[in-house]
């Protein structure tokens, strides 16, 4: 409600800064309360899962709306432009984007105007008007069905929860920094079982992501519109894809594809909107918007470490390797192991939460990720990140026309 006061009184100028600061600052007070209540255990009755979607959704509409009222459409990119919300929202509105049953507990965010769209029944017929269905040979518009889509998605939930009840109870990740585990096994070993205890950890978060997918979808929301091969498309609001996580072969292409609306939301109020170090910033954001468990901080400055040593060896080293198919094949397997570690090295103070395991597992692993992406940022020239989709569309006109001119 301080939000909704916020997003009516406030100067449009700077409402999604008040908004983002009172809801990100809200949450983390919870969040430092959530430490008295249940000491370092997560338990079912956790009330931040849903608080962290609702603000979520309260920065999202913020940004839309200043996006919407406060700047010209030229100064947005295309994304922005076509998210942006040119109204404020009623009290009903409001309150039914952020509370609705079908995401209240574990999400995903969606866009407002996407949401409205869906309640007013405008969804479906919106995207499919995109398509050019005459040239396919339709004399109206198709009538797609959710029901495929929610079928195959509670199929993924059944096989996790299974995984869940049998891999992951069975592999712990305390066991990685247990004293007889680390006297007997050797380097190699150890790096192997971590791979197993976080592929073990896995199913937990493809169970709840993919039925709160399968929720919306069931009533009728997450249609994204037609693919190449003229298959419906019910993945507005999936926040994973499961083969392309497991196949990753760059950290940036695994971080993309686990908790996809969440990294979209990171994009769209932190890194687009960024003055300056917006990786930095985003890896911040997305920790503090966790909590303040000082493991969500060693995953996360430990992920900039590795996504900017990363980027520098895709830029430098990549290029080399496309001139065979097997050239690329070799790379494609060296980059996915590479990666596949590196998430799991990253990762793990996240699920241990507390520093004295997370210093006592970083020293087992002989901090040999932080060490080497530090020699490949020594060594290998940094090259800067094209921002152009940052700038807006006519200035990213007029620079393009100077550069030319000179």
């Amino acid at each position: 409600m301080m939000n909704y006061g916020i997003m009516n009184m406030a100067s449009i100028p700077n409402i999604h800064r008040y908004s983002f600061v009172v809801a990100m600052g809200y949450l983390t007070l919870c969040h430092i309360s959530r430490i008295y209540i249940f000491h370092y255990g997560i338990l079912t009755t956790d009330f931040s899962g849903p608080l962290m979607i609702i603000t979520q959704k309260i920065t999202t509409l913020a940004c839309q709306l200043h996006d919407g009222i406060g700047r010209q459409a030229e100064e947005l990119t295309a994304e922005q432009n076509r998210l942006a919300v040119k109204t404020r929202p009623s009290l009903l509105e409001y309150l039914s984007y952020l509370l609705n049953f079908m995401s209240i507990i574990a999400g995903p965010c969606s866009n407002y105007k996407d949401y409205i769209a869906f309640i007013e029944g405008r969804h479906v017929h919106m995207k499919l008007l995109e398509v050019n269905w005459k040239q396919k040979g339709y004399d109206r518009l198709p009538d797609p069905s959710p029901t495929g889509a929610v079928m195959y998605k509670l199929c993924i939930t059944l096989v996790s929860l299974i995984l869940f009840l049998t891999l992951t109870k069975n592999f712990p990740m305390a066991y990685i920094i247990d004293n007889e585990f680390l006297d007997k096994t050797p380097f190699l070993s150890r790096l192997g079982y971590l791979y197993v205890v976080t592929q073990a950890a896995k199913p937990k978060y493809y169970f709840a992501w993919t039925l709160a997918d399968a929720v919306n979808n069931a009533a009728g929301y997450g249609f994204s519109g037609v693919d190449e091969r003229g298959t419906f498309r019910w993945d507005l609001l999936s926040n994973l894809n499961i083969w392309k996580i497991e196949t990753a072969t760059s950290f940036k292409m695994y971080i993309e594809n686990w908790n996809i609306q969440t990294a979209a939301w990171l994009k769209r109020v932190c890194y687009d909107r960024a003055p300056w170090y917006p990786t930095a910033l985003t890896f911040i954001l997305s920790a503090l918007w966790h909590g303040i468990y000082p493991g969500y901080y060693f995953t996360f400055l430990t992920g900039i470490l590795i996504t900017l040593a990363a980027r520098a060896i895709r830029n430098n080293c990549r290029h080399y390797f496309l001139s065979s198919v097997p050239l690329k094949i070799a790379y494609d397997v060296v980059t996915w192991v590479v990666t596949q570690l590196a998430v799991c090295y990253t990762v793990a103070p996240f699920v241990m939460l507390a520093v004295e395991p997370t210093i006592k597992f970083y020293k087992s692993m002989y901090f040999h990720m932080h060490i080497l992406s530090i020699l490949v940022l020594l060594v290998l020239p940094i090259r800067p990140q094209a921002r152009s989709i940052r700038k807006p569309q006519n200035q990213a006109t007029q620079n393009s026309v100077k550069s030319k001119d000179k």
